[in-house]
């Protein structure tokens, strides 16, 4: 569908557009025109994700934490598909601890995928950057906003995220480059059976116990944020810069009581 669609001819790149929200953003992206290349650390995944998009999207293996990797996703992607018009900082990870005993692994991990990596993944696009493109940060609506246990150095990534968005998009207005925030809630993604580390519970109940606290009863679904996204992407957004979009069902708007 290269010839029609909001994104009708546009190159976008997605990191850990393997699963979960980017995959469902890339599966729009692709219906709406993009000439597509998704990142992730999986092959299975990706080549799955390509199975799945069809129609020649482009696959890079890598980790957002190495910058090499991503110079190569990002020759590959110039090579291949030329200039970029979106690029979608996805990748992200869950995993907490409690704050007595934090391994000091996790929180390289925690802060080398979804800080460093989120920071880098812009850095080193910028040469392959066309002039007025968007760029999508994928941060949390709550976890930076409301105080819980054990979620801190998360929480602190993602308020790290935010901060990005303003200070990118500072830095890159003389080139027109719009940089937003797309914040999803609890959303039914693998990540959800992949997060882990607090204690008492099993990631699954703990979710459950979350979806109770949403105004509108429910997680939201991989295609919602893709179409939020698709908003931010496109021209529709042209007048958005250094916001923040937040899908979450109003637990972070509402003081609710169940």
């Amino acid at each position: 569908m290269s010839g029609q669609g909001k994104l009708a001819g546009k190159v976008a790149v997605i990191t850990g557009g393997n699963s979960g929200i980017g995959l469902a953003m890339a599966e729009l992206f692709h219906r709406e025109g993009a000439r597509l290349a998704i990142f992730g650390r999986d092959m299975a995944t990706l080549d799955g994700a390509a199975k799945r998009i069809g129609s020649g999207a482009v696959t890079v293996q890598g980790d957002v934490r190495k910058l090499a990797d991503l110079d190569r996703l990002f020759d590959t992607v110039g090579a291949r598909l030329g200039a970029i018009d979106i690029l979608v900082a996805n990748a992200g990870i869950a995993k907490f601890a409690p704050l007595n005993d934090y391994p000091e692994a996790l929180f390289d991990e925690v802060c080398g995928i979804n800080f460093k990596g989120a920071f880098f993944t812009v850095v080193r696009a910028l040469p392959r950057l066309r002039d007025g493109a968007s760029v999508i940060l994928v941060g949390a609506s709550d976890a930076d906003k409301q105080g819980r246990p054990f979620t801190g150095l998360y929480a602190a990534t993602k308020s790290a995220v935010r901060a990005l968005a303003r200070g990118f998009s500072a830095d890159l207005m003389p080139r027109r480059i719009r940089v937003n925030v797309l914040s999803p809630g609890m959303t039914d993604t693998p990540i959800i059976a992949r997060s882990g580390g607090l204690p008492g519970a099993s990631s699954e109940e703990i979710a459950a116990g979350i979806t109770q606290l949403i105004p509108l009863k429910r997680r939201g679904l991989p295609d919602e944020m893709a179409r939020a996204a698709l908003f931010l992407a496109s021209e529709d957004s042209a007048y958005s810069l250094g916001s923040e979009i937040m899908l979450d069902g109003g637990l972070s708007q509402l003081a609710y009581m169940p």
